[in-house]
């Protein structure tokens, strides 16, 4: 058994697309658009074959965002070295992201850094 895919909904699909696109190397699929429900779309695709969809619709409702809240907590990806971590977590701080932690070796052994992505969702990067 394995996860098939993990979705994400969105205020701004195209941004979120291009982030994931620009700094994770995803494959966006065709978009799909429900013009009855304002439902849409994307799924995206890894190299690993790991796949999200990120999703919108003009009835969301957008609740604060906690880092210690009950849910999902973030979104990692293995990047395959620590120098990689750390080249990306500098890009993405460059590039006007915000900075929640590391790079560091956490105490369960992890060399991981987190930000947060435009819409303030945590993004973990690690070896």
């Amino acid at each position: 058994m394995k996860i098939e895919h993990a979705a994400l909904y969105v205020r701004d699909l195209e941004a979120t697309k291009v982030f994931f696109e620009t700094y994770f190397g995803a494959q966006a699929g065709d978009k799909y658009h429900n013009q009855k429900t304002s439902f849409q779309s994307y799924f995206l695709t890894f190299d690993s074959g790991a796949r999200l969809e990120i999703m919108t619709r003009e009835d969301l409702v957008d609740l604060p965002k906690e880092l210690t809240r009950v849910g999902f907590a973030h979104l990692a990806f293995s990047l395959g070295s620590k120098e990689a971590v750390d080249q990306l977590t500098d890009r993405l701080l460059a590039d006007g992201f915000q900075h929640i932690s590391g790079p560091r070796v956490t105490g369960d052994g992890y060399y991981e850094s987190c930000i947060l992505d435009a819409e303030g969702n945590q993004i973990e990067l690690t070896v």
